[in-house]
């Protein structure tokens, strides 16, 4: 099913089971939100992670050869949570502890994964430190928010001056 908003400068909304997530060309940034109960994992070397209850947002780029690809990879880690985690966000996305809800993305070839985690940063509550961060000088690229932060991420983007596609699973 697909949503758009009546303001034609907006954003398209797309509601749809994770099986039914097509492969998407082209280069970009993006945004996995997952929700979760309290819960305490390990994610590669980095270990004891405590996470609250709540939303946690990953903000990665996908600038390489494969582009937005991956967040297929992503979305069908999440649902069939059956191979073995290769980055840090896989961790959350095999545990039974996580819920994949939201994917939201933008298509560019610059570099703003990092301007955009800065932004998320700003409005979250918390953040899990050196996680996804490990190619960067950024303290963390996954941050927590109590409430649903679909529209903080949205905000973000505009902020940085372009327009995010946003995917709900239902």
């Amino acid at each position: 099913m697909h949503y758009r908003s009546l303001w034609s400068d907006m954003p398209a909304i797309f509601k749809i089971r994770k099986s039914d997530f097509p492969e998407i060309s082209g280069k970009g940034v993006y945004c996995l939100i997952f929700s979760n109960t309290y819960c305490t994992i390990d994610a590669g070397r980095l270990k004891d992670l405590e996470f609250r209850h709540g939303y946690h947002i990953y903000v990665g780029s996908a600038l390489g050869s494969g582009g937005l690809k991956r967040l297929k990879r992503h979305v069908m880690l999440s649902l069939t949570k059956d191979k073995k985690p290769r980055w840090h966000v896989d961790y959350l996305s095999v545990s039974s502890l996580f819920e994949l809800t939201d994917v939201a993305y933008v298509f560019t070839d610059r570099n703003i994964e990092c301007s955009l985690a800065e932004k998320i940063n700003s409005v979250s509550t918390g953040s899990i430190r050196n996680f996804g961060s490990g190619d960067c000088k950024c303290s963390s690229h996954l941050f927590y928010s109590e409430e649903y932060p679909l529209v903080k991420i949205e905000n973000a983007f505009s902020e940085m001056k372009v327009n995010c596609n946003s995917v709900h699973f239902s």
